[in-house]
């Protein structure tokens, strides 16, 4: 939201025409407001839905924008000249009026220009003024030839990447580009040469016939209540937290409820935090739905994105799964929305237009009549906040599917101990036993890289980020210096710049080096390292997953790529070595998601027959609320979380909204941002009441990526004072004196205060 000066439009020599109809259009500009022009030559405006596309004259450029909406050329505000619009792109809308709405209200709620909002739910195609793809229209993809079928997969021993398509294709019957390149990476060199080899041969693909070829588990008296409650209502607005222990077959729910909504006729949308847990779902999806499927996400190519969209839009698909972006999804027949894992921090858009997919899902839900579930093993303190207030009904699950048992979870105190890369001897030995009781062990460090830290131990000098206020991580395996905020890497110092010491010391631990220590250690034992740097690869997370079921890897290191929602059950041990970082955050959710985490990595434990068991190690064991989470569980943790908000005056109790502004000179976003504290307090004493300005200080990292940032923060006693303080202002600040040297932005409800 950097450049957000005042426009004044360069009008045509001739005036309009009387009495012609204006066009109010949503443009992809920092400015909010929408724009009027006149239909293009031979275009009746009153034929012109909203949410066509048209091409409009926009300064010296040509934009690509969205009709919202058309007024009469005697309603207030008129200027009596306007420019034309170049050319309709669409005989019909591309958004409902149900989409635009939503978008509408996303616009005034987060405070972000509507015309970028709207543009931005629209897929990159579209957006370039492309026309849009034929949702009937066959994707191409490949099958085997029927010489390729007969051939045996030796003959490509020397060829492991060709080898690796035919043994996928041998599985499947047809395989879209974009699916092989998901599974296997990037494929078009192999492709090429099995194609011209005669392997395989291109195809048009067409739906498989549908075949519900699983009937699912019995449900428990618990999962049946869930269901039964939520089909119930069916056919109107109703906020559901499906608040379910891990392992207690949330997943077997979405699917009868999506089985249940189908029968109906109806459209369901399921959203999840992160594309890693796409794959999984859409499999038992399809092994289950006999219905068509579109899959939404930014790692697919922009044509299958699009064409998925336009499936959705038309009603051909008549289940979406999806991330963060999909809930904007056109859909004429929307009946049911599932938020799987809706506490994660990955539903909120931390870049631009800074929304909150969960929260969203709900105002559609309400828009469409439709109810919404949310489903969680450690729900978000606001979800369970809402519950408390009647807003959400609560669907619990407090026991595991079939056979398995909560695994037991322990403490081990750090504090004097020796410890080997982060392990505790006592750590090692519970490794080394479960090892030779053929189980798997899983050891969670949210921390990548070598070692956090590369010092001097003679005069105590670290490797800095220059460009930021943060430690350089070290990535033994790439020989680098890595910043993980913005990005910045360079190779490690041979000495020490300071005193001239020519020796550095790693100092810390990361997955990297706890992957050395523990393939030193255990001779023999086949260790995966699950985390950004060993799966940047396409395809890759998910062929290591299946490995890990299939039983080809015994010890697995994981960052919280490996914490979330996976089925993995030969693990009967899982050891977290830091625990304690949540303890020293900055930002007041990093209890919260500390808990969160420690609940979702324990879940990967005794998913099975076998027990599972969970150990932390800790140098804070008598920690209170640690204490609470350990011997009472995580909905006693949330009551004493909620309660020491509600003394701290902290969301959900209050509302936030978040100003940061940042730029290269330390002076301008203070200025800028003090000019916001008077341009807010001058505001008439009705519009001040139950509001709080706090600031402006520096951002918690005052520096990063060369820039230096501060923060305002804006608390009120409802969402309702926030709101309106911010409506009768958000409007002037792109004028301040200060705001075009600086880039800044406007975060409601922030969920990091970084």
């Amino acid at each position: 939201m950097a450049d957000r000066e005042t426009l004044q439009l360069t009008s045509e020599s001739r005036s309009q025409p009387q009495h012609e109809t204006i066009l109010q259009v949503a443009l992809p500009v920092p400015l909010y407001s929408l724009f009027d022009y006149l239909p293009p030559e031979g275009v009746e405006a009153a034929t012109l839905p909203p949410g066509v596309r048209l091409r409009l004259p926009f300064r010296q450029r040509q934009l690509v924008g969205v009709l919202v909406a058309t007024r009469s050329p005697e309603a207030e505000g008129f200027s009596g000249k306007l420019r034309r619009a170049s050319t309709l792109l669409d005989p019909q809308p591309l958004l409902s009026g149900e989409t635009l709405a939503l978008l509408r209200w996303a616009a005034d709620y987060y405070r972000h220009p509507l015309g970028e909002v709207i543009c931005s739910a629209l897929p990159a195609r579209l957006r370039q003024g492309k026309a849009p793809l034929d949702p009937h229209q066959p994707e191409i993809g490949w099958q085997l030839t029927r010489d390729g079928a007969q051939r045996p997969l030796t003959k490509l021993a020397r060829a492991p990447r060709q080898a690796s398509v035919v043994a996928l294709l041998q599985q499947r019957p047809q395989c879209s580009e974009a699916e092989l390149r998901q599974q296997l990476g990037d494929v078009r060199d192999p492709l090429k040469r099995l194609h011209h080899h005669g392997w395989i041969e291109a195809t048009a693909m067409r739906p498989l016939p549908a075949v519900e070829s699983e009937t699912g588990p019995p449900l428990n008296r618990e999962q049946q209540q869930a269901v039964s409650a939520v089909t119930a209502a069916l056919g109107h607005f109703a906020s559901f937290l499906l608040d379910g222990v891990t392992g207690s077959g949330k997943t077997e729910v979405y699917l009868q409820l999506t089985q249940a909504v189908l029968r109906r006729g109806g459209q369901v949308l399921i959203l999840v935090p992160e594309i890693g847990l796409t794959p999984q779902l859409v499999r038992r999806l399809q092994r289950r739905i006999a219905a068509p499927l579109a899959r939404l996400h930014s790692a697919l190519a922009e044509g299958e994105r699009e064409r998925n969209w336009q499936q959705a839009r038309s009603g051909i698909a008549r289940v979406v799964v999806g991330t963060r972006s999909a809930i904007f999804t056109p859909l004429p027949e929307l009946a049911l929305i599932l938020v799987d894992e809706e506490h994660d921090l990955s539903y909120k858009q931390q870049e631009g237009f800074r929304y909150s997919a969960r929260d969203l899902a709900i105002v559609r839900a309400r828009h469409c009549r439709c109810p919404v579930v949310l489903g969680s093993a450690t729900p978000a303190l606001e979800s369970l906040y809402n519950v408390s207030r009647q807003r959400y009904q609560s669907l619990p699950l407090r026991q595991r599917a079939g056979a398995a048992q909560p695994p037991r979870l322990e403490l081990i105190d750090v504090r004097g101990k020796r410890m080997v890369a982060g392990l505790s001897p006592s750590l090692l030995q519970l490794v080394s036993d479960t090892l030779a009781s053929d189980a798997q062990v899983l050891l969670f460090l949210n921390r990548r890289g070598y070692a956090p830290l590369l010092l001097c131990r003679n005069c105590g000098w670290f490797a800095e980020c220059r460009r930021c206020d943060a430690r350089m991580t070290l990535h033994l395996d790439r020989g680098i210096l890595w910043c993980h905020h913005c990005g910045a890497q360079r190779p490690p110092e041979t000495g020490c710049p300071k005193c001239g010491n020519p020796t550095l010391v790693p100092a810390g631990e990361g997955t990297e080096r706890l992957e050395s220590e523990l393939s030193r250690r255990f001779v023999g034992v086949p260790v995966v390292r699950i985390d950004r740097d060993s799966t940047s690869r396409k395809g890759s997370f998910e062929q290591r997953l299946e490995e890990i079921r299939a039983g080809h890897h015994s010890l697995l290191i994981g960052t919280q790529m490996l914490a979330k929602g996976h089925h993995l059950p030969n693990v009967t041990l899982v050891g977290i070595l830091d625990v304690d970082q949540g303890f020293y955050g900055v930002d007041y959710h990093a209890m919260e998601r500390m808990a969160q985490t420690i609940i979702q990595v324990a879940g990967r434990a005794g998913r099975a027959e076998r027990p599972g068991r969970v150990v932390m190690q800790t140098r804070h064991p008598d920690h209170p609320l640690l204490l609470t989470l350990l011997r009472e569980g995580y909905a006693a943790f949330a009551r004493a979380a909620l309660e020491e908000r509600r003394q701290a005056a902290l969301p959900p109790f209050h509302s936030q909204a978040l100003l940061r502004a940042e730029a290269l000179d330390a002076e301008l976003p203070k200025r800028f941002l003090h000019e916001v504290q008077q341009c807010l307090t001058s505001s008439p004493p009705e519009l001040l009441r139950g509001v709080e300005i706090l600031g402006p200080i520096p951002a918690p990292m005052e520096r990063r990526a060369g820039y230096l940032r501060a923060h305002l923060l804006l608390q009120a006693t409802t969402k309702n004072a926030l709101q309106r303080l911010l409506a009768a202002h958000i409007t002037a600040l792109p004028r301040l004196p200060s705001a075009a040297k600086v880039r800044w932005s406007i975060d409601v409800d922030p969920m990091e205060m970084m």
